[in-house]
């Protein structure tokens, strides 16, 4: 039987109770302790205890006004840990005596969950936690850590902080990523019983910033197929993204074994990196020729690929292609996707099963882009003397899209 159930077997059988106590240590000093009844384990030694000393201390004989003043203010604080503890012990929660525990590095524990982070995740993970070294340093101990300490972290991030050799900011936007990151080990370490306080629940994310997203019209993705690129498989791996909504992370880490189905019949099924979800993906047969030639089933489909090495090869290759776009991201080819699919109509319930989303919320904010497209559509009508291909060309892209759009809807895994 675990110590956690003998405990409380223990205690149904007693009556709990913690008491505050003194006990005189000199110096004209009294030692203020908590008393535990019946005896609880401790988490360092796994024996039963019946003390918790509180490093505090009162005047035994309080000769002044400020003697008193500190017996008062001490007693005070005291009792208030004592309350704390009456209801920890009745949750059979008394993690609050690992000294061991509570003095570990903080800091050390969230570089070790960052490395196991693979991808842009990784990335996204690994500046979470420079950025709080930069405003906590090394030595931070789980029970450094308290709601106030917290929020103030919070404010710091929201400043716009640098950790970077070009002393450039950060947005509020990649505030909110970072500071999520942050807030993850708060769920985490409180799960695990490094600290007692749910700072995860107590401590409130940063609201994100509604910004533009970048994506390409049909019209676009259509002309950047036919420009030719200096990486085949760079351009294969960003027209894939753009067929089927899939995250770099997912794209880099694709198995041919996730790969599978025959023509008219293609699906992939895999586990997103990001929210660690198993999703089943059917694709087209011309997003299936974006693969390339099948490998081993354990092999990456797109093996040469370099997160590094994006940035530049879509900014060229969006040049050659004449095509002009602010800070376009490989992020950019999934919102070109959902927002394609939304703009041919099809349900924003479906588009967010097909980026693997869990929260309606996240698609949402793919609408506002509809309806930056829907008013250039709108002055695409005119009474004067257009050519049929000027006034119809937003008409025939849609069409064009909605036939592709259908033929995914009929492919069933």
């Amino acid at each position: 039987m675990c110590l956690k159930r003998k405990f409380i077997n223990y205690l149904t059988n007693n009556v709990m109770s913690v008491t505050l106590r003194k006990k005189t240590i000199g110096k004209g000093r009294k030692s203020l302790y908590l008393d535990f009844y019946p005896a609880i384990p401790h988490p360092d030694t796994r024996q039963f205890t019946r003390r918790e000393f509180l490093s505090l201390y009162i005047f035994a004989r309080p000769q002044t006004d400020l003697e008193q003043l500190h017996n008062k203010e001490t007693l005070l604080l005291a009792e208030n840990i004592c309350a704390k503890r009456t209801l920890e012990v009745q949750n059979a929660s008394y993690g609050f005596l690992g000294k061991a525990q509570r003095e570990g590095k903080f800091l050390e524990y969230f570089k070790n969950v960052a490395a196991k982070k693979s991808g842009t995740n990784a990335w996204g993970w690994e500046m979470g936690w420079r950025y709080f070294e930069g405003y906590a340093g090394k030595q931070i101990r789980f029970c450094d850590l308290t709601e106030a300490y917290c929020e103030e972290y919070r404010d710091y991030i929201l400043s716009g902080p640098s950790v970077g050799r070009n002393g450039k900011g950060i947005s509020v936007n990649t505030a909110v990523a970072y500071f999520g990151k942050f807030r993850s080990m708060l769920k985490a370490i409180y799960k695990a019983k490094l600290i007692t306080e749910n700072l995860y629940e107590q401590v409130k994310p940063i609201k994100e910033r509604e910004v533009f997203r970048e994506f390409l019209t049909l019209e676009e993705l259509q002309q950047l197929a036919a420009t030719p690129n200096d990486d085949d498989q760079m351009a294969r791996a960003a027209l894939f993204s753009a067929m089927t909504g899939l995250r770099y992370s997912d794209i880099e880490t694709l198995l041919w074994s996730e790969v599978r189905g025959n023509e008219d019949n293609y699906y992939i099924q895999f586990r997103q990196e990001k929210t660690e979800g198993a999703e089943t993906l059917p694709i087209s047969n011309e997003a299936y020729k974006q693969l390339g030639i099948r490998g081993e089933s354990d092999s990456r489909v797109f093996r040469g690929i370099r997160y590094s090495r994006i940035k530049p090869f879509l900014t060229l290759w969006l040049t050659r292609a004449g095509i002009q776009k602010t800070n376009f991201t490989f992020h950019c080819l999934r919102h070109t996707f959902a927002t394609l699919q939304l703009i041919m109509g099809t349900d924003v319930h479906t588009v967010m099963r097909m980026l693997g989303q869990k929260s309606l919320k996240s698609t949402q904010r793919y609408l506002h882009l509809i309806d930056k497209v829907k008013k250039e559509a709108s002055g695409k009508i005119s009474l004067s003397n257009k050519t049929l291909s000027e006034v119809n060309i937003m008409d025939l892209l849609m069409k064009e899209l909605k036939a592709i759009n259908e033929k995914l809807a009929s492919v069933t895994p």
